[in-house]
């Protein structure tokens, strides 16, 4: 029988994710996932039934974690770095999650081709939020690929989320604030239509760091603004909410 210690190789780690017993595996050398990452696990939704992909997994942290905070049918993760792909898979292992998430190392680009159009009913990805390859030094670097746009831009993302989607399915981001006409604009062009939008505060006198949003393929124009969610109160310590979307 193997334990915990046999998934991992030299330099990972084991992180308890506080929800339903789940586990994942990491390389703090390499990237760690973030709290952008568990907020939008909370924010998405998936049904009975249905069937959800996430482009940019990383270790696989929003299949792992939807597949708890949801009653999804089926999870897909694509992450184009082998070693994180690698890591997700170990993770999807350990937790005995195989029936219900499949990971794969492969362009997120390529997906409707891989999988077919309309597809799913649900797409999830926490892209990377810079634009440019400014500070580029190594392109093949795990961290500087998980936050500049070096296989994908904004609009290849939202693209391909919409050719994934069945008519009426939902995508959820989590991206800048300070990008958000762009979101807009290329949600509104492929027919991803935004429907819910969240802002994000780290304290309630601050502004905003992240966006939480959800697009619905082929819906109407009506746009619904949720509160605010703040992260951390006066004393400086996790909201209530906070602590309910990590599961403590």
């Amino acid at each position: 029988m193997m334990t915990e210690e046999n998934y991992l190789c030299p330099g990972e780690r084991i992180d308890d994710l506080e929800r339903s017993g789940l586990k994942i595996i990491q390389n703090p050398a390499k990237f760690c996932f973030g709290m952008d990452a568990v907020l939008l696990s909370g924010f998405a939704r998936a049904y009975k039934g249905e069937r959800t992909i996430d482009l940019g997994t990383g270790t696989g942290i929003i299949p792992i974690l939807m597949s708890a905070k949801t009653k999804g049918e089926s999870f897909v993760g694509l992450e184009i770095q082998k070693e994180s792909a690698d890591m997700a898979e170990r993770s999807v292992s350990m937790n005995d999650l195989q029936k219900k998430i499949t990971i794969a190392c492969c362009d997120f680009r390529d997906a409707p081709d891989m999988f077919g159009k309309g597809s799913f009913d649900v797409v999830t990805s926490n892209p990377p939020y810079i634009k440019d390859m400014c500070g580029i030094s190594n392109p093949n670097d795990a961290k500087k690929i998980a936050r500049h746009e070096i296989y994908g831009s904004l609009e290849d993302l939202i693209r391909t989320s919409a050719a994934l989607l069945i008519n009426g399915g939902r995508a959820y981001f989590v991206h800048r604030p300070s990008r958000l006409a762009e979101i807009m604009y290329f949600m509104h062009l492929y027919k991803l239509e935004p429907k819910r939008m969240r802002m994000v505060y780290p304290f309630i006198d601050r502004e905003p760091n992240m966006v939480l949003i959800e697009g619905r393929r082929g819906a109407g124009s009506e746009l619904r603004i949720e509160k605010p969610l703040i992260i951390y109160g006066g004393d400086g310590k996790y909201t209530d909410e906070i602590y309910d979307i990590y599961g403590y």
